[in-house]
C-alpha cells in the first residue's frame, strides 16, 4: 500500500497496466477512476487495511440498509454529464488495525454521504458512534443485534464496530475486570481510544460528537473507556454493564456481577473534572449482572454532575409496551435534564428484562426484541451533546 498523491492500493495500478493492453481497457480504466476515488489517499494508513466489503442489494427510498449492506460511490462514464450529483453510498467494511504489535479486526458502517463537488471541498462531518460487543459476540453479531446501522442509516452517523481478540479473552469479553485494562495510556482502553482517531482522521467523522456505549463487558469497557477519555468522547451508554473500578481481578469481577459493584476513581484525576453525559438500560430481571449495577452508574454521574455545578431536574417517565404473552410491559425512564433542556442522565430500568439488548433485532445474539429500543434512545440521547 502506498501513500501520496497517488496512494491506491497496489493491485489497482497493476490492474489499469494490464488494461491497457486488453480488449476491455477503455471500462477497466474506468473502473480504476472509480476506485481512485473511492479508495482517497486520506482514507489509507498502514495500520487500518481493508479486508472486505460485502454488498447488498439498493434499498428502496423509504427503507433503511440492511447491517451487512455495502455501497459504493457512483460515477458518470467519460463524456456523459450528469447535472444531479449522488449520494455516496453506504457501505459497511471489514477491517483490520494494528495496535503495539497486535491485529484487530473491526467493522465500520458509513452512512449515505452527500457527494464531494466543486463547490464542496470538503466532505460533510457526521457524528460517530463507537459500540463495544459483549462476550461471545462479534462485530457483525453485535450490528445485527442492535440494528443501529439502520438508524445510522436516517441520522445519518458512522459506527464502529471494535473486536476483542480471542486470544485476549476466550469468551471475546472486553477486560474491564482487570486493572491492565483500567487505566488511560495502556490496554484495551488505549487501543479502543486509538481506534477512534483513526476513524476520525480517515473519514468525514466531526471530531465533537463522537460517542461510545456497550453491552455487558462491551458496557463496562464503554464506561472505562468515556471515564478516561473525555477530550474524546461526547457521551456514553451502558446497557447491562457495570461501573468503573468495579472489580480489580476474575473473582472480584464475579462477586460484583452477582451482588453489584460500586463505582471506584478511575485513577486518572483529569477525568473526573470533565462531566460525561450517561444513558443506562438494565433488566430488572438480569441474571447475570446484577441491576444495581446500574443503579451505581447512574449516582456516580449524577454525582460528578452536581460537583461540577450543573443543577439537575429529575422527571421519572413510566412507559408501556406489549410483551408476548399479552400483557403490557413496563419500563421506568428516569431523566436528569439541566437548564438547557438536554438530559445529562437517563436510566431505562426494563421490567423483566433478561440480560440482553433492549429492543433488538432477534437475528443477533443477546436480544430482547420486546423491550424499550435502547439503540434509538442512545442515539437520541447522544446527539444531543457535543464535547
Amino acid at each position: 500500500m502506498h501513500s501520496g498523491a497517488e496512494a491506491v492500493p497496489f493491485w489497482i495500478n497493476e490492474l489499469a497496466r494490464a488494461a491497457r493492453q486488453s480488449k476491455l481497457g477503455r471500462q477497466v480504466l474506468v473502473a480504476e477512476r472509480l476506485f481512485r476515488r473511492v479508495f482517497r489517499p486520506e482514507l489509507l494508513s498502514p495500520t487500518i487495511v481493508p479486508v472486505f466489503v460485502t454488498p447488498a442489494p439498493e434499498p428502496s427510498t423509504d427503507t433503511a440498509p440492511e447491517p451487512n449492506a455495502s455501497r459504493v460511490e457512483q460515477t458518470t462514464a467519460p463524456g456523459t454529464t450528469d447535472a444531479t450529483p449522488k449520494l455516496r453510498r453506504a457501505a459497511f467494511t471489514r477491517q483490520v488495525f494494528e495496535f503495539e504489535g497486535e491485529r484487530y479486526g473491526f467493522n465500520l458502517y458509513v452512512p449515505p454521504l452527500p457527494p464531494v463537488t466543486s463547490t464542496t471541498e470538503e466532505p460533510t462531518s457526521v457524528p460517530l458512534v463507537v459500540m463495544l460487543h459483549g462476550c461471545k459476540q462479534d462485530a457483525a453479531d453485535f450490528a445485527r443485534g442492535t440494528s443501529m446501522n439502520e438508524l445510522a442509516a436516517k441520522t445519518p452517523c458512522m459506527v464502529l464496530y471494535p473486536e476483542q481478540l480471542p486470544k485476549a479473552n476466550q469468551m471475546r469479553c472486553w477486560n474491564w475486570f482487570d486493572s491492565a485494562h483500567q487505566g488511560r495510556h495502556a490496554g484495551e482502553p488505549a487501543m479502543l481510544a486509538a481506534l477512534t482517531r483513526h476513524v476520525i482522521a480517515r473519514y468525514p467523522v466531526d471530531p465533537t460528537r463522537v460517542y461510545i456505549a456497550g453491552l455487558s463487558a462491551g458496557g463496562a469497557m464503554a464506561a472505562i473507556v468515556a471515564a478516561h477519555y473525555p477530550d474524546l468522547f461526547a457521551a456514553v451508554g451502558v446497557h447491562s454493564g457495570l461501573p468503573p473500578g468495579a472489580a480489580h481481578n476474575v473473582i472480584s469481577a464475579f462477586s460484583a456481577m452477582r451482588h453489584g459493584g460500586r463505582s471506584r476513581t478511575p485513577g486518572d484525576p483529569a477525568a473526573l473534572k470533565d462531566v460525561m453525559p450517561t444513558i443506562v438500560f438494565h433488566g430488572d430481571a438480569d441474571s447475570t449482572v446484577h441491576p444495581d449495577n446500574g443503579d451505581q452508574i447512574v449516582l456516580a454521574a449524577i454525582a460528578a454532575l452536581k460537583a461540577s455545578g450543573v443543577p439537575l431536574t429529575r422527571s421519572v417517565i413510566p412507559q408501556e409496551l406489549p410483551a408476548p404473552t399479552g400483557e403490557m410491559r413496563h419500563t421506568l425512564r428516569t431523566v436528569y435534564s439541566a437548564g438547557d433542556h438536554h438530559h445529562y442522565v437517563e436510566y431505562w430500568s426494563v421490567e423483566a428484562g433478561p440480560h440482553a439488548w433492549s429492543g433488538g433485532n432477534a437475528a443477533g445474539s443477546f436480544t430482547d426484541p420486546h423491550g424499550p429500543n435502547a439503540s434509538a434512545a442512545m442515539l437520541a440521547f447522544f446527539l444531543q451533546h457535543r464535547r
